[in-house]
């Protein structure tokens, strides 16, 4: 019998357009504060299960940005920042699934 957790898991999905203006289905894995900013880790959604576990997920980190009133996400470029906010989320990790990074 299938775990009742499994069977109501239902993805945060959101939506980002990128500089040409594609779209890209994109699942929020995870969500952070670091430094008084707002970071979410992402990753391409992929419907299938299966096929999902066949690809190499690539987790982008974006920042929330607001800009005139306006919310909007940002791809976080800076080095150092990246590489901070990167502990976060790695440390959350290890915590939620007890595994070592």
């Amino acid at each position: 019998m299938e775990n009742q957790e499994e069977l109501d898991y239902t993805p945060d999905l959101i939506t980002l357009q990128d500089e040409a203006g594609v779209e890209h289905e994109c699942e929020v894995i995870d969500v952070a504060d670091y430094n008084g900013e707002h970071y979410l880790a992402v990753v391409p959604y992929v419907a299938d299960p299966e096929k999902m576990l066949e690809e190499d997920a690539q987790v982008v980190i974006m920042r929330t940005v607001e800009e005139n009133g306006e919310e909007f996400l940002d791809i976080v470029d800076d080095d150092e920042e990246l590489a901070a906010v990167s502990q976060v989320f790695a440390a959350r990790l290890e915590e939620l699934y007890d595994i070592e990074l």
